[in-house]
């Protein structure tokens, strides 16, 4: 079996996805509203996903 070359969106997908769910944990924790803090867990995560994306890219 050859071995596909990851483009990194996998991982960089369950980043997105990881910090979404942990950005929302966190404001549902504290009582924040958990929409506000999920949303900027998303950010976070798409910053993140970029960036995995990018460094498999170039390898």
């Amino acid at each position: 079996m050859e071995k596909k070359k990851s483009e990194g969106s996998e991982i960089g997908g369950l980043v997105c996805g990881g910090c979404m769910f942990l950005g929302a944990g966190i404001g549902w924790l504290l009582n924040y509203n958990f929409i506000t803090t999920g949303a900027i867990g998303l950010g976070v995560g798409l910053i993140a996903m970029a960036g995995i994306i990018a460094y498999y890219r170039n390898k």
